[in-house]
């Protein structure tokens, strides 16, 4: 009997070396661009000509210092922060607000709102680019950072209501019933059982809509032309022609840009992948 599992189980893991070796190597391949990326950030501008894809022979910070001194990158940097961190927020606490809500109405008017939030998902909102423009300028929003906030949020709450609605409608409904049993309000269930409940799925959510908050670059160049309130990737364009020649600093620059991105990923990917995983066995 014991024979029979332990050749089973060697069975299964032959079976799932292939697999292994094809996610080696494509690990590899993605990893590539990022390795070429910040290796160059420690070589002189003549021996990225020189040794392109390998180590360099001194290494060096002088470009990362040159950046430092030679612009404000750091108050890009600042803008792009609080604009990721609040429209994410908001995201989350509406989109998951209006999950919940949606999960436990059961009417026309229900699916109704939740197939407008679905038809959100198909409809770019750059499309409405003019008319956001004369909101923004109507609100006397236009050149601050304020003026990005709602496009974001509005950009994220279609998916966020999608993905928390299906993952709210498969907790069990014994736990609703416990906490009206215990005399608990619907706000008190929603964010002492459900939130914790959905964390996967909530970073599922930011995960998604991290990459394009930080890396877009429409509406930061429509509404915004004060220098103190860009973002680091306007700021980054700018700076990328400054050092148009200088390779070691323009890749510099770009790795500093997509840094916070890696840094987040990997600080949210447990979770992330628990949602991928949950979603897909709920189907």
């Amino acid at each position: 009997m014991a024979k029979d599992k332990k050749t089973r189980s060697l069975r299964i893991m032959n079976m799932h070396i292939p697999y292994h070796i094809i996610m080696i190597i494509w690990s590899f391949i993605a990893m590539f661009p990022m390795w070429f990326l910040f290796i160059n950030t420690f070589k002189v501008k003549k021996e990225i000509y020189t040794n392109f894809f390998g180590l360099p022979s001194k290494w060096t910070l002088a470009n990362y210092q040159a950046l430092m001194s030679s612009s404000d990158f750091f108050a890009y940097f600042r803008n792009s922060f609080f604009v990721v961190v609040v429209s994410l927020f908001m995201i989350l606490f509406l989109g998951s607000l209006c999950a919940y809500a949606l999960a436990h109405w059961r009417s026309r008017a229900s699916r109704g709102i939740y197939f407008f939030f679905v038809i959100g998902m198909m409809l770019p909102i750059k499309i409405a680019t003019i008319r956001l423009l004369q909101i923004m300028k109507a609100l006397n929003v236009l050149n601050t950072l304020f003026s990005l906030y709602p496009v974001y949020i509005a950009m994220g709450l279609p998916t966020a209501v999608f993905i928390l609605t299906e993952f709210i409608h498969g907790l069990p409904g014994e736990l609703y019933e416990a906490g009206y049993m215990d005399g608990a309000s619907r706000f008190r269930i929603y964010y002492q059982i459900v939130l914790p409940l959905i964390r996967p799925a909530l970073a599922t959510v930011a995960i998604y809509n991290l990459v394009p908050v930080w890396n877009d670059l429409w509406f930061p160049l429509i509404f915004i032309t004060k220098e103190s309130q860009k973002t680091v990737l306007l700021a980054v364009t700018r700076l990328q022609g400054q050092y148009s020649t200088d390779w070691p600093k323009v890749l510099t620059i770009l790795a500093m840009s997509a840094l916070p991105v890696i840094m987040l990923y990997l600080a949210f990917s447990k979770q992330f992948v628990k949602g991928l995983t949950a979603g897909a066995v709920k189907g």
